[in-house]
């Protein structure tokens, strides 16, 4: 126990972001490096930190590759990091709301693999996260975990959709991609969901390259499964709920950065009523100003996408929450706009406090859409993540 809360606050230390800003500084990397896999530590590497102190050796999302499967819902060990990322708006059968995160993240302390007899020798690290909103009762419940790849502790195959770390996993049902089971537990809550999928998966940003600054290789391939329908169990203390609703999501590895000029994001993923998805990420400069390389999608009824550029997209702020645990303001209440596709939406958390209070302190939440389309009303739920405000 003291060493998962010592790794913890290393972590935090090192500043582990959501997205592009999980890369490690040298020192960090050398200690995450001792602490899973302390047989990595030997005198010539300690005497030599260049082993730790770049991506050289990495591999770069630098253009559009062929996506294949099952092999891409699996581990890119070679890439710096990834994840798999599922959020959701679910009911219990008179109606109350809840929302979920579970996300699995992979990192590399290294581009190679060290040989070794060992089953516990390894260069991979996995993080996971854990999150219940129950809006009636406002409360929201957050967990987090560690482990390293080796003996088997924690990874993903190649060979069938499955992900796991310890006791927490996403795996498929069957020979094929779908139905997709996600177990979680916590002390105070769990989840059990099945996951199906009436809509193919989307390539996000050029065939599935997302550039996120305009240094070469400082993107990710990135898809996403916009519209997943779910049915399960929720267990808050000892009261079990069963829920339906929709899940969303999102696959990317990337060895990347956000530039100097870069401060952070906000990170919109929504599903109307229309049987429409819209994604939209915008990037957030350190002078205060959108970056031009933020960016999304519409996704249609039919599957067919709509790339957004930050030009077709505007977003207001309309209202904010300061954190009581971290101090933290975050924006909290949303106008979004694509007047080419005569789109109105206002998008609000179901309940303001949303923030995870875990390694790294950032806002993802479940919210409610409402609005317009074509002068018609319109409706939606989905999920917000807001990092980099600290």
């Amino acid at each position: 126990m003291r060493k998962k809360l010592w790794l913890a606050m290393i972590l935090s230390v090192g500043g582990i972001a959501v997205w592009q800003a999980f890369m490690f500084s040298a020192d960090i990397q050398r200690t995450v490096a001792n602490f899973f896999s302390p047989t990595l530590s030997t005198k010539k590497e300690s005497a030599s930190p260049a082993v730790f102190k770049d991506d050289t050796g990495f591999e770069r999302a630098v253009k559009p590759k062929p996506f294949s499967f099952p092999a891409d819902h699996g581990p890119h060990n070679r890439f710096r990091s990834e994840w798999w990322y599922f959020t959701g708006n679910l009911k219990n059968p008179q109606g109350r709301p809840f929302g979920y995160e579970l996300t699995f993240f992979r990192f590399a302390l290294s581009p190679e693999m060290p040989e070794s007899k060992s089953a516990w020798r390894t260069n991979q690290l996995y993080m996971a996260h854990l999150t219940l909103t129950d809006v009636a009762n406002e409360q929201f419940y957050t967990d987090e975990r560690f482990s390293r790849a080796g003996n088997n502790l924690a990874g993903a195959s190649a060979l069938k959709y499955q992900v796991w770390l310890h006791d927490w996993s996403a795996k498929t049902e069957g020979a094929t991609d779908f139905p997709l089971r996600l177990q979680a537990k916590s002390k105070q809550f769990a989840i059990e969901l099945l996951l199906t999928s009436p809509k193919a998966y989307v390539l996000q940003g050029k065939q599935g390259l997302s550039q996120k600054s305009k240094e070469l290789g400082n993107a990710s391939y990135y898809y996403s499964y916009p519209r997943l329908n779910t049915q399960g169990t929720l267990q808050i203390g000892g009261n079990s709920h069963s829920v339906n609703g929709i899940s969303w999501m999102d696959r990317e590895w990337s060895t990347s950065a956000l530039s100097k000029e870069q401060s952070g994001w906000d990170w919109f993923a929504l599903q109307l009523s229309d049987n429409t998805e819209l994604m939209f990420y915008q990037l957030r400069r350190k002078d205060g100003q959108a970056d031009t390389l933020s960016s999304g999608s519409l996704i249609l009824a039919d599957n067919t996408k709509i790339p957004l550029n930050p030009k077709a997209v505007a977003i207001e702020s309309l209202d904010s929450w300061k954190s009581p645990h971290s101090k933290i303001t975050y924006p909290s209440r949303w106008h979004l706009a694509i007047p080419d596709q005569n789109l109105e939406l206002d998008i609000v958390p179901l309940i303001k406090d949303q923030e995870l209070n875990v390694s790294y302190r950032y806002w993802e939440g479940a919210v409610s859409v409402t609005g317009t389309k074509n002068g018609k009303p319109i409706s939606g739920q989905g999920y917000v993540e807001l990092a980099g405000y600290q």
